[in-house]
């Protein structure tokens, strides 16, 4: 009787413990949803759950399907944090209520204003990590640089038969197109928009790279491209791509004037994280200086973060240049009256 008056209360301090440790393991477990595929990511996550002990269990897709799972998922989701590559998508992913606020001191002091969500009185909804700057890439033999150093110019009839894009539907020119109208009103971005619909020498078709392409070949002398598709080629050891950034040249726009427009990648806490605390402490960690130049490398992009340099010696060989101001939380949610310019003037 006495040893059996002893065991009951060991076993329930055994299964109270028991208990304990499986919670513990739990707050150990972090649940990625990332549009990012990049090798150099996979040092970034390792040293997180070197650091932290959390284990990082990833889900990989692209924005679109990452949007649409977390919708599905509702309430159940899995996800903690979500990475995404577009200001569009990540302004598009806060409407729809995919994400919650985060209030860190860590990140409002690292993560420049202008590169985060709205800020309701709760917090940021999102953080930019790494930005690109949306460029001009023009023929060296047939395009005079200062015919093209301004994005108005590409749409001015002195450039007609010139310009090749991709779609303009695409975020990525949705991104500069809201930052146009941002700047300068809906009536001069509607002009601007019709006159680079104008300018087109081939209906936009194919991506950022196909586009540089099509300018060394002749098929256009002058386009659009994210600064990431040139620093690509840059450091390809192909000789076809040697052969193609012998024959162009790159332009930062507006730098007498409002600057180059940048978009970002980055990073939010779902709605439903299970584990907010790791989350938040993900975030926190992709703001230091060693995670953010892994994570900007990883594209070929610029750190958000102020004074941290990647190694990257396309992006040492393109330089420094003027970034506009404009908030990228404005730019998204310039998106949908672009895409009603671009259906009036006819850009496909």
């Amino acid at each position: 009787m006495t040893s059996l008056a002893f065991a009951r209360p060991t076993l329930v301090a055994i299964a109270a413990a028991m208990s304990c440790f499986a919670a513990q393991a739990q707050d150990k477990v972090l649940n990625l949803y990332s549009a990012r595929h990049y090798q150099t990511d996979e040092a970034l996550y390792a040293n997180f759950t070197k650091a932290t002990g959390i284990k990082v269990n990833r889900i990989d897709a692209d924005d679109a399907g990452i949007l649409t799972r977390l919708k599905s998922e509702g309430t159940s989701s899995p996800a903690d944090v979500v990475l995404l590559v577009d200001a569009a998508r990540l302004w598009k992913a806060e409407e729809e209520g995919l994400f919650q606020p985060v209030k860190s001191g860590v990140l409002q002091s690292r993560i420049p204003a202008t590169l985060r969500g709205r800020d309701m009185g709760q917090g940021s909804a999102w953080f930019g990590f790494s930005t690109r700057a949306r460029v001009v890439v023009y023929n060296k033999a047939s395009v005079n640089k200062d015919d093209v150093d301004t994005y108005a110019e590409l749409g001015d009839p002195k450039n007609k038969g010139r310009l090749c894009t991709r779609s303009g539907s695409h975020p990525y020119n949705l991104s500069l197109f809201g930052s146009m109208l941002e700047r300068q009103g809906a009536e001069k971005t509607e002009a601007w928009l019709q006159g680079l619909s104008n300018n087109m020498a081939r209906a936009p078709k194919g991506g950022d790279t196909d586009q540089i392409k099509a300018v060394a070949t002749g098929e256009c002398q002058v386009a659009l491209t994210n600064s990431y598709y040139l620093a690509r080629l840059m450091r390809s050891d192909k000789a076809e791509d040697r052969a193609v950034m012998d024959k162009v040249a790159i332009v930062f726009p507006d730098q007498q004037g409002a600057g180059t427009h940048v978009n970002v990648a980055g990073g939010a806490v779902a709605a439903h994280a299970k584990n907010r605390a790791a989350a938040v402490q993900f975030l926190e960690y992709l703001a230091g200086d060693e995670a953010q130049a892994y994570f900007a490398n990883g594209n070929n992009e610029w750190p958000a973060v102020a004074g941290v340099k990647p190694a990257n010696p396309a992006l040492d060989a393109m330089g420094t240049f003027k970034q506009e101001a404009v908030p990228v939380a404005a730019v998204g949610a310039n998106q949908a009256k672009v895409q009603q310019m671009l259906d009036r003037v006819g850009y496909k």
